[in-house]
């Protein structure tokens, strides 16, 4: 598809180079983006309260067992989940504001890279930058404050 979109009216001779380039660079991309949402589900996933269920977000999860109220947690285990909620909502809050939005809509909201920059109204490099700096600080951030990826 990308191919038929932006190299149209290339000569035939060079679509097939263009195809090869094409297809490294979409599956570098799938790669990259695997590698970096599973660090994020790997950070996030020894909060799910439930195994079982997939389509879980970990920041309402921890909301939801942060509860006072909430039984089956135990005390000292209910604490930790609410000092690590406000860890990372803090170190959220640290980021620039840019950084900050793209790294909530990719990752949060799931949109893809396009999608992303229509929303953010820049180009999809920019969001490819601003969401690499943001994931990296917030790393550094939550490594400072004990809680490693």
């Amino acid at each position: 598809m990308k191919l038929a979109e932006k190299y149209a009216d290339r000569p035939v001779e060079e679509l097939p180079m263009l195809f090869q380039r094409i297809l490294q660079n979409t599956i570098r991309d799938w790669y990259r983006r695997t590698k970096v949402r599973n660090t994020w589900t790997t950070l996030f996933s020894s909060f799910s309260v439930s195994k079982d269920d997939e389509d879980i977000d970990p920041l309402e999860t921890l909301q939801a067992t942060a509860d006072p109220n909430g039984e089956g947690i135990n005390p000292p285990d209910r604490l930790q989940r609410i000092q690590t909620l406000e860890t990372i909502e803090e170190a959220l809050s640290r980021l620039p504001a840019r950084q900050r939005e793209a790294f909530l809509l990719r990752y949060w909201e799931e949109l893809d890279v396009s999608e992303t920059a229509e929303a953010m109204g820049c180009s999809e490099g920019s969001v490819k930058t601003h969401c690499s700096r943001a994931t990296h600080a917030l790393a550094e951030l939550l490594k400072a404050k004990g809680i490693s990826l």
